[in-house]
């Protein structure tokens, strides 16, 4: 949850089934400034759907789900798919396979298969009934032939990743600026800082009452996201077991990059308090989690309350 600043230039739209908002502070001062933030921000904006055409599991035609409709072929992708699905194996290897890509027929499965724009379901039919659940070990990654193979039928999903990775290339669009915000569905990345030439104030929602905040953190060049219980209903589940995951309510993570924070928020709600709160350690991160009765872990890398 981002504070509300005055002074700053904002656009709001709806993309990747949530709203976006992206602040950049000053830069109104003549027409030649506002042309190139106006442009900069529409680049920025139109990361969003770029990237949900490429990696969406919810449109038959996006890239990911014409890649899995070819399992066995080595398929030739997009830099951005590649760069998703390679990030994705390598947080399911680190996390021992509590954060998984090819846990979209778990998904389906557990009936997270509705289009968000237009309601209309997605089911496949690659999987046959029976069989052995997928994981990532059967997704192969040649970076430098840029191929994706699926070594068996399977859908990816790459929810934990793709909205983190379009907040990423937003701000890349947005360093001219130095001091601006982008909040996707209260996921964030804060450049520089606010009118008030402070780091920015951002406060983590309450998982049990969204007018209330657990915390409150001034941060500057840095992504926050989290994962909770509370979003869409307790959609994350857990790829070893195919159960929905239930041992915490929230994790916020704080990293560099909105794609790193996004996936391991994600693998951290998985793997629970303790184990969660260690996995985040070794990533050299900032980690608050909290349980369903409100208990509170913290990482050494979470900054002191403000």
């Amino acid at each position: 949850m981002l504070e509300s600043v005055s002074g700053v230039y904002e656009h709001a739209f709806t993309a990747m089934g949530t709203v976006i908002a992206i602040q950049v502070v000053g830069h109104d001062a003549d027409s030649r400034e506002c042309l190139e933030r106006n442009d900069a921000v529409a680049r920025a904006a139109g990361w969003f759907q770029h990237i949900h055409d490429a990696c969406t599991r919810f449109d038959e035609q996006s890239e990911l789900m014409r890649l899995s409709a070819r399992a066995g072929d080595p398929v030739p992708v997009s830099t951005l798919l590649l760069e998703a699905v390679r990030f994705s194996l390598a947080v399911a290897e680190e996390s021992g396979g509590a954060f998984d890509p090819t846990v979209g027929r778990g998904m389906q499965a557990l009936g997270y298969d509705r289009e968000y724009r237009t309601g209309r379901r997605m089911h496949s039919d690659m999987a046959s009934e029976g069989a052995a659940p997928p994981s990532y070990r059967d997704v192969h990654v040649d970076s430098e032939a840029g191929t994706i193979t699926l070594e068996r039928p399977l859908v990816l999903d790459l929810g934990a990743v793709a909205k983190g990775l379009a907040i990423d290339m937003a701000a890349r669009e947005l360093l001219e600026f130095e001091n601006f915000a982008v909040d996707a569905g209260g996921d964030l990345y804060l450049g520089g800082h606010n009118p008030a030439g402070e780091a920015w104030k951002v406060g983590i929602r309450h998982p049990r009452d969204e007018s209330l905040l657990v915390r409150t953190l001034r941060v500057s060049n840095t992504a926050v996201c989290t994962s909770g219980d509370y979003e869409r209903g307790r959609h994350i589940i857990d790829p070893r077991s195919g159960v929905t995951a239930e041992s915490l309510a929230s994790v916020t993570v704080l990293a560099p990059s909105a794609m790193v924070a996004d996936a391991l928020a994600t693998a951290a709600f998985v793997l629970g308090a303790d184990e969660g709160a260690a996995f985040l350690e070794r990533q050299g991160v900032g980690g608050l989690l909290v349980t369903p009765d409100l208990v509170q872990h913290m990482t050494s890398g979470m900054p002191s309350e403000n």
